[in-house]
């Protein structure tokens, strides 16, 4: 039986992890992002300041990094990317600002390498966080993952992720420039 935590509890996994927490983010689209002001701005073309954002949320990472905790996360993008990958891509400026180090993967390598096309967080290497979304792309839930053997797929997975993909800088100077958004 899956051992499903709600998003209270999954948000205080990013305190009490001791060394890392690793992602392997998936998905084309977050309906969590499209509500955003932000998102409203990147897709009208107007520059985001990301200076604030989330300030909750910015601060913890700063201060788990600041204990030398690491964050890492592996966003596997399609080619063209999709708007939401876009923003993605421009919202790293501030996630890397804040301690996390962020790298990108095609999508045609991800299916090359036959990585998993969910995503997930792994803590300390021996606790995964699989994210549930419903139909809708929105994240309801997620599933803890603790039996040694599926730790161990999930981490083999990020680990040949993290070795194929490129930082996002590199990978977003490599972009093809459109007119326009």
């Amino acid at each position: 039986m899956p051992n499903t935590i709600g998003l209270d509890d999954f948000d205080r996994l990013f305190t009490q992890f001791e060394l890392s927490a690793r992602r392997l983010e998936t998905r084309r689209r977050y309906a969590s992002d499209e509500v955003t002001d932000t998102y409203a701005q990147f897709t009208r073309g107007e520059p985001v300041n990301w200076d604030g954002v989330d300030a909750e949320w910015c601060a913890e990472r700063r201060e788990q990094t600041a204990l030398g905790k690491r964050f890492e996360r592996v966003r596997v993008v399609d080619n063209p990317p999709t708007p939401g990958q876009l923003y993605l891509l421009d919202n790293a400026r501030r996630n890397s600002a804040v301690g996390e180090d962020i790298r990108n993967l095609e999508r045609s390598e991800a299916q090359r390498l036959q990585l998993p096309e969910e995503d997930f967080w792994i803590f300390d290497s021996r606790l995964v966080a699989r994210l549930i979304f419903d139909d809708a792309d929105n994240f309801v839930s997620v599933e803890l993952i603790t039996e040694p053997v599926e730790v161990n797929r999930y981490a083999q997975a990020r680990d040949a992720a993290w070795h194929y993909a490129v930082p996002y800088e590199t990978f977003a100077a490599d972009l093809p420039r459109p007119n326009s958004r």
